[in-house]
């Protein structure tokens, strides 16, 4: 790992120190400026000449406060004549806003991958993207990674000789059905539809999960409505048992609380992709950041990214 410079963010420090450890390189200081009249200036506090600088940071909440350092520490980078500098993005919070689907809206996700090259981002390492779609804003190369082999080789635990997935809606059905055969298990998905932000309602769910022991699988849970209407759906079916699993766990307003006080919930695991600041006896934190070391290093190397996904399932670990 010769030549590569690792800095990160204010979104998720933890997270970049893991990174680092798995790649055995020190992380770099970064300096965040805040002045009188609320503008931020950050400064890159180690050497970036002609080397490979990665940025770590998701778009976590505060969103924009983050977005802004983001987009300073590119700009930077590229003043400080980096060779390539790649932006390590664990969530990709705009990835919602990707379609024109009302009269008079913007296209977040596709201004911000603009924003992010305009600063000078050579590259972007990203997971879980909520919309395939959005990979194609990006007028430089995206690596997408997945958190689902990590999801999958923590859920091998378990006696799965009765489990069924079950995906909240027909748009996550096609990770779904790749989780399930990760698992050797069958699918279901239910019948969603959005009146509101954090109104939903699931009509129907296609596939037979009565008396099943069911892991409900999502990109991420924000406000956690689709997932409790889902819930609400699988009682009425009569299923013996219910885990929930997601890439990216935001929890916000209280989702943590609202799915972990049901009984009928056993488990809700997430991955480390932004930081967890609620807690639940109930919550299994997976960390990702072998794998996006695992990528920075072969991007580094240039080697492929997407053979990570046909290595073997190495054993998950909780947090």
């Amino acid at each position: 790992m010769r030549e590569i410079a690792v800095f990160s963010g204010s979104a998720h420090p933890e997270l970049a120190a893991e990174i680092c450890e798995h790649l055995e390189v020190p992380l770099l200081p970064v300096r965040v400026t805040r002045f009188a009249n609320d503008c931020l200036e950050v400064q890159l506090q180690a050497n970036c000449r002609e080397r490979d600088v990665y940025l770590i940071q998701p778009l976590a909440k505060p969103v924009q406060e983050n977005l802004v350092e983001l987009l300073l520490m590119i700009d930077a980078a590229r003043g400080a004549s980096a060779a390539r500098t790649t932006v390590v993005m664990p969530h990709y919070a705009y990835a919602r806003s990707d379609k024109k689907d009302a009269p008079r809206i913007s296209i977040g996700g596709r201004l911000v991958a603009d924003l992010l090259v305009a600063a000078g981002a050579s590259r972007v390492l990203t997971m879980t993207l909520h919309s395939p779609q959005v990979h194609g804003f990006f007028s430089v190369p995206v690596d997408h990674l997945h958190a689902l082999r990590e999801l999958a080789a923590y859920f091998r635990r378990y006696d799965l000789s009765n489990t069924i997935v079950v995906s909240p809606d027909l748009g996550n059905a096609k990770e779904a059905s790749h989780f399930a055969r990760l698992l050797g298990v069958p699918v279901a998905a239910g019948a969603k539809q959005r009146f509101a932000d954090d109104r939903v309602e699931i009509t129907s769910i296609i596939g037979d999960v009565s008396d099943r022991d069911v892991i409900v699988l999502d990109d991420e849970i924000a406000r956690g409505s689709t997932v409790v209407e889902l819930l609400s759906k699988l009682a009425d079916r009569g299923v013996r048992s219910v885990r929930v699993a997601c890439t990216h766990g935001l929890f916000a307003d209280g989702a943590l609380g609202r799915i972990g006080g049901r009984p009928d919930v056993a488990e809700i695991v997430c991955t480390n992709t932004v930081p967890i600041a609620e807690r639940s006896d109930k919550l299994t934190v997976l960390s990702i950041a072998p794998a996006l070391a695992e990528a920075v290093r072969r991007i580094h190397d240039g080697e492929s990214v997407s053979a990570l996904f046909d290595a073997p399932i190495a054993a998950g670990s909780g947090g």
